[in-house]
């Protein structure tokens, strides 16, 4: 295939690019570099079948060059990040909503299969064991800027979805429940790069809430073939599924697995949600997906514990960013 990677500069972009490339296809890789980083394709630089072009989702006229050159498109491109999210919501919402509406304008227009990447955000407050993809929503006030991503999102996939129903393309929408592997950062607010940082430099591991939250981890090395598989399975066309990890843990628990594996001294410190976000800010205590839809479709099972995922971070990070406060695990 030759497949555009809207966001194919960020964390799981840029994975998916190597996986692609390591098989064959034919890449062009779109980014406006607000949360990428070019330095997640430098391995790809030289390599005559990638191509990385510079530029905003929100920009129709470069999408719609860009993606008639393809096939295949796969969309990650999107504000991410709760403190993105709380801190510019008005940019966020554009860029999510006007930006994704442009992707899936130019694949339907160009005829190309897509994929639009989600969130487990859509499930907002739903706190169930084991989230199906039929669940419902729970959504905070719409008031309250934290909500506003999960909305978005929600919209995003209805686009998706309605643009694959009456075009009649191939249509995939997966959503991702906390991905974690090497290139993740914890600028954003992602919580295991974080407190993985945290640890290696020897500083207090900081905890929003009591700590008693549980949330399920996945590795970006178990999603991204998921990923690709999935655009190759015609039963999944016009679905949502959800990617992610199985075995959870609570916030706490986190931070002392990380404390554990890193070798670090390092102690927890508990922040309350206001003085990390501000006022009214929500969260949601659990989050769990079930994985059962994208296993019948295409034999999903994670192979990565969190122990691993872990590990491979720590071990990513210490490489890139060398600490003198850093301990051998």
């Amino acid at each position: 295939m030759k497949a555009i990677v809207t966001g194919g500069a960020g964390f799981i972009g840029s994975h998916l690019c190597d996986y692609l490339i390591a098989r064959g296809h034919e890449v062009i890789a779109l980014d406006d570099l607000s949360t990428g980083s070019e330095a997640n394709l430098e391995q790809l630089a030289e390599n005559p079948a990638f191509e990385f072009v510079k530029g905003s989702i929100l920009d129709e006229k470069l999408v719609n060059d860009v993606i008639a050159e393809g096939d295949t498109v796969f969309h990650l491109a999107a504000a991410v990040g709760v403190h993105t999210i709380v801190d510019h919501p008005l940019q966020s919402l554009h860029t999510n909503l006007n930006g994704t509406e442009n992707v899936v304008e130019a694949a339907a227009a160009r005829g190309a299969r897509f994929l639009v990447a989600s969130t487990s955000e859509v499930y907002g407050k739903n706190d169930a064991e084991g989230l199906t993809e039929d669940a419902d929503r729970v959504l905070g006030s719409p008031l309250k800027s934290r909500w506003s991503y999960a909305a978005a999102k929600g919209l995003d996939e209805l686009v998706a979805y309605i643009y694959g129903v009456d075009s009649g393309l191939p249509c995939v929408i997966t959503r991702f429940f906390n991905i974690v592997g090497p290139r993740q950062t914890g600028r954003y607010g992602m919580v295991v790069p974080r407190f993985v940082d945290q640890a290696l430099k020897g500083d207090p591991i900081t905890v929003y809430g009591d700590g008693t939250q549980r949330r399920c981890f996945g590795s970006v090395f178990d999603v991204i073939p998921a990923v690709v598989k999935l655009m190759d399975t015609p039963a999944a066309y016009n679905r949502a599924v959800n990617l992610g990890g199985r075995e959870e843990v609570s916030i706490k628990g986190l931070a002392d697995r990380v404390i554990e594996l890193t070798g670090s001294d390092s102690e927890v410190r508990y922040i309350s949600y206001a003085d990390a976000y501000g006022e009214g800010y929500e969260d949601m205590q659990r989050r769990m997906p079930d994985t059962g839809l994208a296993r019948e479709l295409i034999g999903y099972e994670p192979q990565r514990r969190l122990d691993d995922i872990i590990t491979s971070l720590a071990d990513h990070t210490r490489t890139n960013s060398p600490s003198p406060h850093t301990t051998a695990a």
